[in-house]
């Protein structure tokens, strides 16, 4: 039952009718969406989509499920191929089609990027940029380090700071997404508990929240780069208001995002301003309550600085052919060795690395190659999941029940196998075993194995 408060907190905002609005939370139906990685697409049959599923019409690669599966159990899922994401999010990736129709070099912070369902969108779409994902909670930091390992892009950097941190990189981002921390009502229908946790005051403190992440990390962004701020809350205070406060008191430019009328969004005005933002509503659209508005950044008299002194311990010529012997590194990539491990990044964005790793919190960065042990390479996790063409040692493709055990962590008898193999399921990678004379070494990390089913 939603409360009566929260209605009438609702009453005159654009779109909002109570009577479909209560009618649609009170049928209790759950819509399942998935989106596609595009970078792992292109060899795999898809079970996971059946013969009902339809495209979300504002994200090509997002799709609407017939019924929901049980995902733990499907080692596609396991192995970054999609990822569960609620449809209305994805109108992301029909804003960055507006734009920046051409993505180029582009580097892009998401401010509040856990669990990671906005970075990996942003990682397929700016395919040659690089996109730093940053979670300050460190058990959500966790699973957004997990979730990019599995989508297995190497252009991917994971910080771990307050959004106050990022005034040391002045100018630094072309595009800074804030899918700020909400109250949370746009998640009613399949969170419940969230229903319980909603007031009027959590409201206004995530307001007053939500203005400090945006005061606190504009500096960040360059002249002429965009902002994209969006909430999974329908309330006025933390969406139309933040719109007025970003033109008023920031200067930001507004920007209009065209939205065909059969896709039922519905577009807003902020009182002050008349800044136009997007709202999402559930019986109006097949999806959950959304927010998002687009900003410019203009006229900063601001200069650029920052500090990229940070200290790169390249390998040597010797681990290089070393690792060359193993595979090919891609040309225009460096290879550095940080914290015992081989990890190669795109050499164009070396200053745009030295910064992060300066003033930054790094998690992860790159791609993690592996380690030698003496003139054995022993291969990353990272590695298998990448969407690297050629990677050392052979390969085999296993069947689902084989997938499954792999996952579960268990010991493998995995005929014609000799040495390190990397185990795929319909063509795509899962992980690494070591295959000995009488049994298999699993290295699948254990901290992300199928624990039950």
């Amino acid at each position: 039952m939603l409360p009566e408060i929260f209605l009438e907190s609702l009453e005159g905002i654009a779109g909002f009718n109570r009577s479909s609005f209560v009618q649609v939370h009170n049928a209790e139906q759950q819509v399942s969406s998935l989106r596609v990685n595009a970078q792992k697409k292109s060899a795999i049959t898809w079970p996971v989509l059946q013969k009902e599923a339809t495209t979300i019409p504002w994200c090509e690669n997002g799709f609407y499920l017939a019924k929901r599966p049980l995902y733990v159990l499907d080692p596609l899922w396991h192995a970054g191929a999609y990822y569960v994401q609620e449809a209305s999010s994805m109108f992301l990736q029909h804003i960055l089609h507006h734009i920046i129709p051409s993505p180029k070099r582009e580097i892009v912070l998401d401010l509040c990027a856990a669990p990671g369902g906005k970075s990996t969108l942003l990682a397929n779409y700016f395919t040659q940029g690089l996109v730093v994902a940053n979670e300050t909670i460190k058990s959500r930091n966790s699973i957004l380090v997990e979730n990019a390992t599995k989508w297995g892009a190497d252009h991917m950097v994971i910080t771990q700071n307050d959004p106050l941190h990022f005034k040391a990189l002045s100018h630094f981002f072309d595009v800074l997404v804030i899918d700020a921390p909400c109250s949370g009502s746009g998640l009613f229908r399949r969170d419940k508990e969230a229903i319980n946790e909603w007031s009027l005051d959590a409201v206004q403190h995530c307001s007053i929240r939500q203005q400090r992440i945006l005061e606190d990390s504009l500096d960040c962004l360059k002249e002429g780069g965009y902002l994209i701020y969006s909430t999974c809350s329908y309330s006025f205070e933390e969406d139309e208001k933040m719109m007025d406060m970003l033109v008023q008191e920031k200067a930001l430019k507004n920007i209009s995002i065209p939205t065909p009328a059969e896709w039922n969004i519905v577009e807003t005005l902020s009182p002050l301003t008349n800044a136009k933002g997007y709202r999402f509503y559930p019986d109006k659209i097949k999806g959950e309550g959304f927010f998002v508005a687009v900003f410019q950044k203009i006229n900063t008299s601001a200069g650029t600085y920052f500090s990229a002194d940070a200290a790169l311990t390249m390998i040597t010529k010797k681990e290089k052919s070393l690792l060359n012997s193993f595979f090919d590194i891609k040309e225009e990539y460096s290879v550095i060795q940080h914290q015992a491990s081989l990890i190669a990044f795109d050499s164009f964005f070396d200053i745009t690395y030295k910064a992060l790793l300066k003033n930054m919190y790094v998690k992860k960065m790159g791609l993690t190659l592996g380690e030698f042990k003496g003139v054995d390479f022993i291969p990353s996790h990272a590695l298998a999941m990448s969407d690297w063409k050629q990677l050392p040692y052979t390969s085999i493709d296993v069947d689902l029940e084989t997938a499954l055990q792999y996952l579960r962590r268990a010991d493998l008898q995995i005929p014609n196998t000799k040495g390190w193999t990397l185990v795929k399921y319909l063509n795509t990678p899962l992980g690494w075993i070591k295959a000995l004379p009488n049994r298999s070494n699993n290295y699948y990390p254990n901290e992300w194995r199928i624990l039950k089913y």
